[in-house]
């Protein structure tokens, strides 16, 4: 949650503030704000509540331009305080320190109390005010102000990526980390911070990735680096493969729009150099993975969100094609409920970002519970948290995603997760070659398989103009098409703010059924698998009630188009590990353009952020 982007430069920063504020505006978007040194080492602040675009209107009605070269700016997504112009950052403290912050502090109410007593006062209800106030007071016994910063974050609990200046310090900023990313920009006019590369792309693809623990003295030509414990170390200089162009809109309307379109190219650039001519390459999970497969006997999938459902149907592939049991659980619940974890275990992690706080924690408590499990972290983010704290990696090559809601994340998400399931059932010698050989044809098929469900985007468009006045719908599926209804439910609710709920849809008689009435679409999913005549069976069921149906279906699925039923052919001839993809790209669909209808933010939803990095 939150973008930061700072930097210290021989030019005037505030441009780069704002340009970096708007890539990183998918972090956050309910406030924004940045502040400057300007001469005589005044600062110089300007924040806004809603989008950058209305900082930016803010900047442009000001009759005294900010103008420095040392600034840092932020976008939020509220966690202590409502959006208002008090509780957007940057804060300041005695106009002598000013900072942004990404995190939670979980005990500012005991440093409030403290800080009041030595006559702080405060202007908002943030959590991040406490650090700029306990960094001024640090400063009142510390000769530099990375000491007075490594002395105050001494009484912190939680978490934070932290961009601090000082006009008492006018050549530098210090940044910190814990449990929330920051990366600092090196380049040739200064060096730079942000919670994100994309957003120095313009000034620097050169970057260093803090650690955990890790804080930064960065000056115009100098950058040094202490990790918690006061050391002094040396963090890599890595080249980004970004490229500015990635992060742009191009033809299309909205960025999830152009997410969705993708993911053919994304699909191929995840399978490229992991699979052969009819092989999986089982070396493409690191240069251990067939050692520690060998020795596993059980999986367990930790994820939130959209991954989670990536999690949900690679359970039914582990089980029911490699033949290993697999749990898939939430990763806030996970942490909190002292799991009991066996040895030989894999424990994988999926996460966009790697930075999913609720999954990095969990991460850790399993390592505490069982020192004797293998770990494997499938994520989009080469430099994250989550791979620095596994053994094996997977990286998705779904390119950046900028949409709140994922849509090719989820399916890179899938590859990867069908990929593992044929490695692992390869090493435990319950797949054949033949078996292999048709999996791996599956997924050479896929980015075709995905232009053919795009061509039907027309006709789902017309669909969508059913939702204009509908508040609520109900999502169907069996076996893996319960994950991907699921899937689709999120997307719905997340960009339209319509209240979606996926169910089995065996599972109608037990309860659901009492929603469905001539108000209530239903959305099911029919592929040509052994449930499908039992599916036919739970639509009749629904239709006797008189719903709104929509039915996508495989080809050869032949499911009997009734009154008030839409049924819509996808593609045909599909598989175990391809259906659940390709049955996911008229969901995404659909969900976007019932969002244009309802007019909603599609890119920026209320309420939410790209990257969960908070509890």
């Amino acid at each position: 949650m939150c973008g930061i982007v700072g930097g210290v430069t021989n030019k005037d920063i505030t441009t780069l503030l704002l340009e970096g504020l708007n890539h990183l505006e998918y972090r956050g978007y309910d406030s924004s704000g940045l502040i400057v040194l300007s001469k005589n080492n005044i600062f110089d602040r300007a924040r806004s509540v809603g989008k950058v675009k209305n900082l930016e209107d803010n900047l442009k009605a000001r009759d005294n331009k900010i103008k420095g070269n040392i600034g840092i700016a932020h976008t939020r997504w509220a966690t202590h305080g409502e959006p208002t112009i008090n509780n957007a950052h940057p804060h300041i403290s005695m106009n002598s320190v000013s900072l942004v912050h990404n995190g939670i502090i979980e005990n500012y109410v005991e440093l409030k109390n403290d800080q009041l007593t030595k006559g702080y006062t405060f202007a908002s209800e943030t959590d991040t005010e406490v650090i700029a106030h306990a960094i001024d007071f640090a400063m009142k016994s510390c000769s530099t102000l990375i000491s007075s910063v490594q002395l105050a974050i001494k009484s912190f609990s939680g978490s934070y990526g932290l961009g601090i200046i000082s006009s008492k310090y006018p050549d530098q900023i210090i940044a910190a980390r814990k449990g929330s990313p920051l990366v600092i920009g090196v380049g040739v006019n200064g060096n730079y911070i942000a919670s994100d590369q994309m957003a120095l792309l313009s000034v620097t693809k050169e970057f260093i990735f803090l650690e955990e623990g890790d804080i930064a003295e960065i000056k115009i030509d100098k950058i040094t680096i202490y990790d918690l414990d006061g050391n002094l170390v040396d963090r890599p200089i890595k080249t980004s493969n970004l490229k500015p162009g990635q992060t742009d809109l191009g033809n299309y309307d909205h960025f999830m729009q152009k997410e969705i379109f993708e993911q053919p190219q994304a699909i191929r650039d995840t399978l490229e150099s992991r699979i052969t001519n009819d092989s999986v390459l089982i070396s493409a999970f690191g240069d251990k993975a067939e050692e520690i497969v060998s020795r596993i006997k059980q999986v367990q999938i930790i994820a939130c969100g959209t991954s989670y459902n990536a999690g949900l149907v690679a359970k039914y592939w582990l089980e029911d094609i490699a033949k290993i049991p697999c749990n898939v659980e939430v990763a806030s619940e996970y942490r909190y409920r002292h799991p009991i974890l066996l040895n030989n275990t894999l424990f994988i992690t999926l996460s966009q970002s790697g930075e999913t706080a609720d999954t990095v924690e969990a991460l850790k408590t399993a390592k505490k519970i069982n020192n004797n499990i293998s770990t494997l972290c499938i994520t989009n983010s080469a430099e994250s948290s989550l791979t620095r704290l596994s053994d094996l990696i997977f990286l998705t090559h779904a390119g950046p995603e900028i949409g709140v809601a994922s849509t090719k994340s989820f399916t890179t998400q899938l590859v990867s997760l069908a990929l593992l399931t044929c490695s692992i059932g390869k090493i435990k010698q319950v797949i054949n070659k033949k078996q292999e050989r048709e999996i791996v044809d599956g997924l050479k098929r896929l980015p075709g398989l995905i232009n053919e469900a795009l061509l039907q985007e027309t006709q789902i468009k017309k669909l969508a103009i059913r939702f204009k006045t509908k508040n609520s719908a109900l999502f169907l599926g069996r076996g893996t098409m319960h994950a991907i209804a699921m899937e689709g439910a999120l997307k719905l609710k997340e960009i339209s703010y319509i209240h979606a709920e996926a169910y089995p849809a065996g599972e109608l008689k037990h309860g659901p059924i009492a929603l469905i009435d001539k108000d209530m679409p239903v959305i099911a999913i029919a592929p040509n698998d052994e449930l499908l005549e039992k599916l036919k069976s739970n639509l009749q069921e629904v239709k006797s009630r008189g719903s709104q149906m929509i039915v996508f279906e495989d080809e050869n699925s032949k499911v009997q188009e009734l009154e008030a039923m839409e049924v819509i052919p996808i593609t045909s001839n599909l598989g175990r590990i391809t259906a659940p993809i390709i049955f996911t790209i008229p969901l995404q669909l659909l969900s976007y353009h019932v969002a244009l209808i309802k007019e909603t933010d599609v890119d920026k939803p209320r309420n939410l952020a790209k990257s969960v990095t908070v509890e």
